[in-house]
């Protein structure tokens, strides 16, 4: 049943249709059988893409093989009840994986990943730089002792957090934005800069490796760009390395 809803369509035509709203307590299998019988009317379904996690909730990607499906789609189904909630439909932003690989080759593919990663990584950045301001606390009109007082070296190891109690709440490691050096950590002793260049230097744009006298399990590796950095960073963390398979972590350098 169609509901009288109206929902503006906002994003230029393509083959991927985005629906929002659906039922959130709908299993995914359920959920995915019943958007795929419902969207398989208006032409071919490459590519389901609906996730559990919370911030996916209620809302799916249906991937068609070309543009006329989506917008038959879009303008038969729009408003339609599923799960006894109207279902709100856009074209997609940006590309589909799905759409990529059947139209592109094996590099496009791969260069399409690598920036839907760095958007990714660029908006936890972002969310964390704004949960990070909302930790701030104002500071309090005391006469600092001399502990307190004493001036932060201007120049730290990149990844290091600042040991100052007056500093402002970092970001996480974990969501510092793209760049072209990463910060590797958890290093076995006895890793120097050949293993690790045999590791790092198989990413396009390679340029070196940099270890850090006088501390050991840590080193930096430097890329062209980004895109480099990306590939590498997405392949190698938490790879195991040494006899123990210790993991290790690798997170963008902190500009």
């Amino acid at each position: 049943m169609a509901a009288a809803v109206s929902s503006a369509v906002t994003q230029p035509p393509n083959s991927t249709v985005y629906v929002k709203n659906l039922e959130e307590s709908i299993k995914i299998p359920d959920l995915k059988e019943a958007l795929t019988e419902i969207f398989s009317e208006y032409g071919t379904v490459i590519d389901l893409v609906a996730k559990r996690n919370l911030k996916a909730k209620g809302q799916a990607f249906v991937v068609f093989e070309d543009v006329e499906a989506a917008e038959r789609a879009i303008k038969e189904v729009q408003g339609f009840e599923l799960f006894e909630k109207p279902m709100l439909l856009d074209y997609a932003k940006s590309r589909s994986d799905a759409t990529v690989q059947k139209e592109g080759d094996d590099e496009e593919f791969e260069l399409h990943k690598r920036r839907r990663l760095a958007e990714k990584e660029r908006k936890q950045a972002h969310q964390a730089a704004e949960e990070a301001k909302k930790l701030k606390r104002p500071a309090v009109a005391t006469i600092p002792d001399a502990a307190a007082s004493r001036p932060v070296k201007a120049s730290r190891g990149a990844g290091l957090k600042s040991s100052n109690p007056g500093a402002g709440a970092v970001v996480p490691e974990e969501y510092l934005p793209p760049n072209k050096i990463l910060f590797v950590q958890n290093l076995p002793e006895d890793y120097d800069v050949d293993g690790l260049t045999q590791i790092f230097g198989r990413f396009e744009g390679f340029r070196e490796v940099r270890l850090v006298p006088g501390r050991k399990g840590i080193a930096f590796v430097e890329y062209d760009a980004e895109a480099g950095a990306i590939s590498a960073k997405e392949s190698t963390s938490g790879m195991g390395l040494g006899a123990e398979s210790k993991p290790i972590k690798v997170v963008y350098q902190r500009q």
